[in-house]
């Protein structure tokens, strides 16, 4: 087993398990033939190796060669020291994780952040395939993306191309809608991450009526009459509508494709359109925003594709 074409491994890293999906190419497409998930070590980073090694061997196995891996991880690496940064998995936290798996494995690696892998993922065969650009927004837990143009992922000189999530919400719409300036894990403040992901809406509410609740309970409480809950969703979709407005602005993609948790929630895809197009100046079309074909799943499959588009450029 010495190749490295006609076949890839995709893994998809969270904070509690390591998802592995293993492809063989025919022809442009991939089709999966071998799927494990494992615990994700969390402390300790030796074991996180040989958890890895020990993942895409048995996935060489099943696919009879050696192949190429690609790897989406939360978080970032430095790109002066090659460092993991903002990782949930704390055993990666400041460790040279590229480095050490490279050495480990021996053969081709690339490594994107998950949010770019899901973005790769709808970009070829997914809700955006075949369209000169897209951009994956994720919005769950944070809210991070990837941009794709012509099916090929754009990351940038640092590796962060798509990080919406991180840009500064507008000091006009805070004052609008009288919300506080939160601090964010980054180190910055005023994030769009802490207004408009899942744990953003809820503190949204929470800032409003002292009270405690999730996105879906808070949907659930506006679809049964509750004023309050109805004015959260409000100032989330204007703030959500301002921040793909901005994206729209500087990247005009000509779709945008929803991904995480608040991507299940239907009224986005009715009113989110309008609400963009209310922070756009005349003669600027809003993309169609879309739902995603693959979810959750996308991850590993996006982590192979970006293997695939490394390999061959």
């Amino acid at each position: 087993m010495t190749n490295f074409k006609n076949g890839y491994h995709g893994i998809d890293i969270g904070g509690t398990k390591i998802e592995l999906v293993t492809f063989s190419e025919e022809g442009a497409q991939l089709r999966e033939v071998h799927r494990e998930r494992i615990a994700t070590p969390g402390t300790d980073f030796a074991e996180f190796i040989a958890a890895m090694h020990g993942l895409i061997a048995r996935g060489d196995v099943a696919l009879g060669l050696r192949a190429a891996v690609g790897i989406g991880l939360p978080g970032v690496i430095d790109s002066d020291t090659g460092r993991q940064l903002s990782s949930n998995v704390p055993a990666l936290n400041g460790r040279l994780v590229a480095q050490s798996l490279q050495e480990a494995l021996q053969r081709p690696l690339a490594i994107g952040n998950d949010c770019q892998c899901f973005a790769l993922s709808e970009a070829q065969g997914g809700a955006a395939d075949g369209l000169p650009s897209m951009f994956g927004a994720i919005i769950g837990t944070g809210a991070g993306g990837g941009f794709c143009v012509d099916g090929r992922l754009l990351r940038g000189s640092n590796g962060v191309a798509g990080e919406w999530g991180h840009w500064p919400l507008a000091a006009s719409l805070l004052a609008q809608h009288q919300l506080p300036l939160y601090d964010c894990p980054c180190g910055r403040r005023g994030c769009l991450e802490r207004y408009v992901s899942g744990p953003g809406m809820s503190q949204i509410y929470r800032h409003y009526n002292q009270a405690d609740e999730t996105p879906l309970s808070i949907v659930a409480r506006a679809q049964s009459g509750s004023t309050a809950a109805q004015h959260t969703l409000d100032v989330h979709l204007d703030l959500l509508g301002n921040a793909l407005a901005t994206l729209v602005i500087t990247l005009d993609p000509h779709a945008i494709v929803l991904g995480g948790g608040l991507s299940l929630l239907a009224h986005l895809y009715q009113q989110l359109p309008a609400a963009i197009g209310r922070h756009l100046f005349s003669g600027v079309r809003t993309p169609p925003v879309l739902p995603p074909a693959f979810g959750d799943a996308g991850g590993a499959r996006g982590a192979a594709l970006l293997a695939r588009q490394q390999l061959t450029d």
